[in-house]
């Protein structure tokens, strides 16, 4: 059975960083891609930065590139977030996901599982 755990989340200022990880156990790690998306209220979840499985590719959602990092520690079954120059559009249940494949996981209809999501609260 897989496991994703996310941890990290919490409230910070405009302008601030934050680093969200996701722990992965019950599956062969480095054998898959791994996403992070996003959910405000109201809004369907949203995708926001992919890896594949060894590092050697990255995807980003076009209002996160630049500011945010993808990566992974497959030695620790951990997948990173980290965020840079925060937005309060940014707020958000941020959730880790596990692709299908080896390469990307940029929308949610190719993630196989999820974790259980972590909050994200950017205030001005």
């Amino acid at each position: 059975q897989v496991q994703l755990v996310e941890s990290g989340g919490g409230l910070v200022q405009a302008g601030d960083s934050l680093r969200l990880s996701c722990a992965a156990s019950g599956l062969t790690f480095g054998s898959y891609a791994m996403g992070w998306f996003r959910q405000a209220p109201g809004k369907e979840r949203e995708f926001v930065a992919s890896i594949s499985w060894n590092s050697g590719s990255t995807n980003y959602a076009d209002s996160v590139r630049g500011r945010f990092t993808i990566s992974r520690d497959n030695a620790k079954n951990t997948v990173y977030l980290q965020m840079n120059s925060l937005k309060p559009e940014d707020t958000a249940v941020y959730y880790c996901a596990q692709g299908r494949g080896m390469r990307v996981v940029v929308t949610t209809s190719i993630v196989a599982y999820w974790g259980q999501g972590t909050q994200v609260t950017v205030s001005s």
